[in-house]
């Protein structure tokens, strides 16, 4: 079996390791016409014994790339590489016919020469034919002129003596101009970092003018005690032209958006686009959860003149089939409390919901009342704390996306705007963003929608979405093609259950709620469970002395669930997540009552900056305090001095303190006796006068008198 054949390429080895790769132009048993494709020569003879011995040897192989051939499509050849292709062939396909006599000089010479004649053309152009027709894999398109090889496209010129480029259209004023050498494109490079490539969003012309003032300068000047750059004239530096076509030549867009931006802009909206969302997505089972708020306004219930804002909408779809899983209508806007409704919904039997906004469905209408093995968010309500319950209660895996990276959960925003576009142009109230110039009426005065009449739009747009809504974007595997599944979301999430049994789960209502609720840590005191300053109990922990026996035995920690829009209770988890203990707030923390979560931290912060505030002034208070008793004090100590007998023993002192106290009592009751009516008006000169007053305090002053005239006697009989 032969190993080549004509038009195969043998590459030859020597032992210097040069190589020469030779095309079989023609052969038989015994001998074989080859030419060197390298190398401006005829072809020649070689013998089959040869090529064989050196096929075995190792010193030559068969190229299996053909590199020279010319594959193209007359579609894709211009007319002129036609016409010129046509022309040549015209020249030498009788020569090229007479093989292998045309391989031998003397007849070549012969058939170049009349060629040339009949042709009217040089026999050296009729000899270049032959040899492109030859090496190129013998066949027409060989003769196609390699116009693409003319220039030198992609390749750097050296800087000469010479100006490269056009001439410059006014160069008797602006001068020849420069060539841009290695020395000036490292200016460039340093230019375009320092002033382009930041978050300052210079342009290309003010990035040029920098840098012709930082580098292309010839000393300075001094003007009104400012330092100014004197710059070179332009007739000595490179152009702007010049300058934007280094800059496109050279130009990075990753690093001009990333740099001039941010990585998350260049990752949103100028990244490649080469991946799917359904990659690594082949049944149901997880689910994007995201919120976004409502282009319409909405009235209250209680007053419809009230208008309330726009609604924050979050949704629960499944990645494989898009159908609408959960839904939540309500005003908590971005918050975990939303989201964790949106997954409670998910978990619901969506018939019974339906019904409580007047809408009657079948069990086949929505069939999606599980959990998920995975959800997908971005970095807003699902980070943090309060997830780890959904994690481990559930088994639920959280993938949170990057910031600013909405695409990665393409499938729920993609719901959102296509319901925009659905319900948006029927609303009144809706956002009008070109309705806001001076003049127009407010759209917000248009509102007439409440929360319950726009979630039975909401709910009517998703039966709508999952029963009729045909996916024209969704990509169906091999085995949805062959059974034919339509790309409706409903039929997808049933096919899908069905074949590829998916990783839904069912679970107890009740320990979804608490696995969402957000969780903390109380402590149980003597007062009551104690959580961020209030206090809750339950009869059962009463009856059972709970926090008797923590003021007994020392206070300890419990794990609580709490509803966040209402703490009038608590949940106190127990070691199975079906246990749980409800608490009430009791009496000393009515003042929360019926407060959410951020309402009571809001007064408990306000309290603690209160608290802050008035350590200033209560620390200068006390220290008055000290300074005023220290003062009294003081004028005691110099009383007791002046007025105390030196003689007296303590024991003398603390002997009489009944008697003592009985005279002090009397005076006493003297001052503090109740005195009705106006002293100065019911003054009475015929009941009160001067010399009854002098009277009374005469008497007193007898007593005493007689009581240090009593502690004298005794003093003496002791002695």
């Amino acid at each position: 079996m032969l190993k080549y054949t004509v038009n195969s390429l043998i590459e030859w080895k020597d032992e210097s390791e040069s190589t020469s790769i030779e095309r079989v132009l023609w052969m038989d048993e015994e001998l074989v016409y080859v030419i060197d494709v390298n190398k401006n020569s005829a072809p020649y003879l070689r013998s089959t014994a040869d090529i064989d011995s050196a096929l075995i040897n190792g010193r030559a192989v068969i190229k299996e790339d053909d590199t020279l051939a010319v594959i193209l499509k007359e579609e894709d050849i211009p007319e002129k590489h036609k016409k010129m292709r046509d022309n040549a062939w015209k020249v030498i396909k009788d020569m090229v016919a007479c093989e292998p006599e045309i391989f031998e000089s003397h007849f070549r010479r012969k058939a170049v020469r009349e060629a040339s004649a009949f042709h009217n053309i040089s026999e050296l152009w009729v000899f270049e034919y032959l040899k492109r027709y030859w090496k190129r894999g013998k066949t027409p398109n060989a003769l196609i002129p390699d116009y693409k090889n003319c220039g030198g496209k992609g390749k750097e010129r050296k800087a000469g003596n010479a100006k490269r480029g056009r001439p410059r259209k006014y160069q008797d004023i602006n001068g020849e101009g420069v060539n841009v050498t290695e020395d000036i494109k490292r200016i460039f490079r340093i230019a375009v970092n320092k002033y382009y490539y930041t978050t300052a969003k210079n342009s290309l012309t003010l990035t040029y003018e920098l840098m012709r003032k930082e580098y292309f300068t010839d000393g300075f000047k001094e003007e009104n005690g400012v330092k100014i750059p004197v710059i070179k004239p332009q007739s000595e530096i490179p152009s702007f032209g010049q300058f934007r076509y280094w800059f496109e030549k050279e130009r990075n867009i990753k690093k001009e958006i990333t740099s001039r931006y941010s990585n998350k802009k260049f990752l949103k909206q100028y990244r490649a686009i080469t991946g799917s969302a359904l990659s690594g997505v082949i049944q149901p089972g997880t689910f994007e959860i995201d919120c976004q708020v409502g282009d319409v306004y909405l009235v209250s219930r209680f007053n419809r003149n009230w208008v309330i804002g726009r609604p924050a909408i979050y949704a629960v779809i499944d990645k494989f089939s898009r159908m609408i899983c959960g839904i939540y209508i309500g005003l908590e806007s971005g918050s975990y409390t939303g989201a964790m409704m949106a997954l409670l919904n998910a978990t619901m039997n969506k018939v019974e919901y339906c019904r409580q906004y007047g809408i009657e469905i079948e069990e086949k209408d929505w069939p999606a009342h599980y959990l998920p093995e995975a959800i997908i968010a971005d970095r807003g309500e699902l980070e943090g704390g309060n997830i780890e319950n959904l994690i481990n209660m559930l088994n639920i895996k959280v993938q949170n996306t990057p910031p600013y990276r909405a695409d990665l959960k393409s499938a729920v925003e993609r719901f959102f705007g296509i319901t925009n576009e659905r319900v948006k142009p029927f609303l009144p109230g809706a956002v009008d963003l070109d309705g806001r110039e001076r003049g127009d009426k407010d759209y917000r005065l248009k509102a007439k929608l409440d929360l319950y009449q726009f979630t039975q739009i909401m709910i009517k747009c998703i039966l709508y979405h999952n029963n009729y809504y045909h996916l024209d974007y969704y990509k169906r595997d091999e085995m949805m093609v062959e059974d034919d599944v339509p790309c409706i979301p409903i039929e997808l999430w049933n096919w899908g259950i069905a074949n590829r049994g998916g990783t839904l789960r069912s679970i107890s209502e009740d320990i979804v709620k608490l696995a969402l609720m957000p969780s903390d840590t109380a402590v149980v005191t003597e007062k009551g469970i104690k959580y961020k300053d209030m206090y809750y109990a339950s009869s059962n922990m009463l009856k059972n002395d709970v926090f008797a026996n923590a003021r007994t035995n020392g206070r300890w920690r419990v794990k609580i669930s709490y509803d966040p829009r209402n703490m009038n209770c608590i949940y106190v988890c127990g070691d199975n997540p079906k246990e749980y203990e409800k608490c009430f707030l009791i009496e000393s923390s009515t003042r929360y009552k019926d407060k959410a979560i951020e309402e009571i931290e809001y007064l408990l912060a306000v309290e603690r900056m209160q608290k802050e505030k008035s350590k200033d002034s209560v620390a200068q208070a006390k220290t008055k305090l000290i300074a005023e008793i220290e003062d009294i004090v003081k004028q005691a100590d110099e009383d007791y001095k002046r007025e105390t007998s030196t003689a007296e023993s303590d024991r003398q002192r603390v002997k009489n303190i009944r008697g003592n106290r009985k005279i002090e009592k009397t005076a006493r009751r003297a001052e503090e006796a109740f005195k009705l009516g106006n002293n100065e008006g019911d003054y009475d000169s015929s009941v009160f006068n001067e010399e009854d007053f002098e009277e009374g305090m005469n008497t007193l002053q007898l007593l005493f008198k007689r009581q240090k005239e009593v502690l004298k006697g005794e003093e003496d009989n002791n002695s």
